[in-house]
């Protein structure tokens, strides 16, 4: 049946085929009565979010140590694993959108249900004010200020492959795709990149059309439970596996990034395995093309890329040292030579802290910075041969207030050493704290402060000052 007929069909339960039942639990309220139309059912699921939920629903099984976090409010509950929808042995807790009630009538909704696939997304406005006027740069991902932003538009759908069982191998899927401005981010070269790359632009302070469209993410899983306590292999385009902080707005803590997330890696191409050894520790070994470039591209280079994952038993610390990405061969598009690590600390169920810091470094950079200490802007001598390093660390102080409310504190120091990564030769600190406030399950707005500065040379607004200080405010509606 073509999806347009499938999303139209609102027959009453008691004359669907007999091979089609509706959930399990049907929800309470206008959202389950398939005599409503889809567009009612949608805003009725929208008005049934938004009252209390029901604390005392059973939590799912699960085959890992307990969640350490609250989520909400903070944006995961679990201790920090890239590359995967969620580590081995955790269930899918993924909330249950708007969308997904709404299709709960539908012929299609009903088929995905049966085949545990889920689809749902979010739009996220913001504005900014801001102490520059032409661009907010190396402050992301807001780089226009004093204005309003469409940063993300997210279409998602998925299968997640069931880890916590150990009976069967399972598999999995995952698709996201984004337009908006955060575009100029998050695009791989040899992906839809012309609409970046093509289009030069002295007026707007990134390069690109202003609003562009990236598919993101999509790779496909295997589950194999018998090696060690599971192995997941995933193949396909992923998020990049280190960092505190992630590409999409509701996998963060505050609104805007640091300094060390702007100018790392984002997304690979390649093949990646993780694997449980215990609760406490997940391994995981991969190859991919290099950092956001695809494989297809001239700019590509065959990197492997290797995390451990400590949990202390006591679930109150973390360890994940990473190398993001190895190859040793020469700057390209982006061919970073990565290494991170990130550490975290459980006060209690309500405070804790996360510290990420990080080296990296590209091999033989062509061209030159922007500015460098002793030289007027523009008229840096080229980049010197060799090794091309820039060092960060970064710190989320993160408190939770009530399950609606969350405080995030995140202050940063960064040492671009010869302009690589951000354009100017300086070193950098950040400071910003920001508050997450859930509105409904639906429904986030952020506010958030922030104050930043570069102390060898004036590398905010386009290389006219040395500081900056930023207002920002933001929403994201989940469907």
């Amino acid at each position: 049946m073509p999806i347009a007929q499938a999303l139209a069909q609102t027959t009453e339960a008691s004359i669907l085929p007999a091979s089609t039942s509706l959930p399990a639990t049907p929800l309470p309220g206008g959202s389950s009565d398939c005599g409503h139309g889809f567009l009612s059912r949608l805003a009725d699921a929208y008005r049934e979010d938004a009252q209390p939920g029901d604390s005392s629903a059973a939590a799912p099984a699960r085959r890992a140590m307990e969640s350490p976090f609250d989520s909400q409010p903070f944006p995961s509950s679990e201790w920090q694993l890239g590359g995967v929808d969620s580590p081995i042995g955790v269930p899918d807790t993924n909330s249950r959108y708007p969308l997904e009630t709404a299709l709960g009538c539908t012929r299609l909704g009903q088929w995905m249900q049966r085949n545990r696939i889920e689809t749902y997304g979010w739009i996220n406005p913001s504005v900014n004010l801001s102490t520059s006027s032409f661009t907010n740069y190396p402050l992301s991902y807001q780089t226009r200020p004093n204005r309003v932003e469409f940063d993300q538009f997210m279409f998602r759908i998925e299968r997640l492959p069931d880890t916590v069982q150990t009976d069967h191998i399972d598999w999995g899927f995952h698709v996201d795709n984004l337009w908006g401005y955060d575009y100029h981010y998050t695009t791989m070269k040899g992906v839809f990149s012309n609409q970046l790359l093509n289009h030069p632009s002295t007026s707007q302070p990134l390069a690109g059309k202003v609003y562009g469209d990236d598919p993101m993410i999509g790779y496909l899983d295997m589950y194999i439970p018998w090696i060690a306590q599971g192995m997941q292999i995933t193949a396909g385009r992923y998020l990049s596996l280190p960092d505190i902080e992630a590409q999409f707005a509701p996998e963060n803590y505050l609104l805007t990034h640091s300094i060390l997330y702007t100018v790392d890696a984002y997304t690979n191409v390649g093949i990646l395995t993780t694997t449980k050894l215990t609760n406490q520790w997940t391994v995981q070994l991969g190859v991919h093309g290099g950092d956001d470039s695809a494989p297809w591209n001239r700019s590509s280079r065959a990197s492997l890329q290797a995390c451990v994952r400590w949990v202390s038993a006591s679930n109150n610390d973390m360890l994940y040292p990473c190398v993001e990405s190895y190859n040793g061969d020469k700057q390209t598009y982006n061919n970073l030579q990565e290494f991170v690590t990130t550490w975290g600390h459980r006060f209690s169920r309500n405070v804790h802290t996360l510290t990420e810091v990080y080296y990296i470094y590209v091999r033989d950079q062509p061209g030159a910075p922007e500015g460098v200490p002793g030289y007027p802007l523009g008229e840096a001598p080229d980049f010197p041969v060799g090794n091309n390093p820039a060092y960060g660390v970064v710190n989320y102080f993160n408190i939770e207030l009530d399950a609606n409310n969350m405080i995030s504190i995140r202050n940063e120091f960064y040492d671009d050493v010869q302009g690589q990564r951000t354009g100017f030769a300086t070193r950098y600190s950040s400071h910003t704290i920001g508050l997450t406030h859930w509105v409904s399950q639906d429904l986030e707005i952020r506010p958030e402060f922030r104050y930043e500065r570069a102390y060898d040379f004036p590398a905010y607004n386009d290389g006219k000052k040395n500081y900056q200080v930023t207002a920002l405010l933001d929403a994201i509606l989940h469907y």
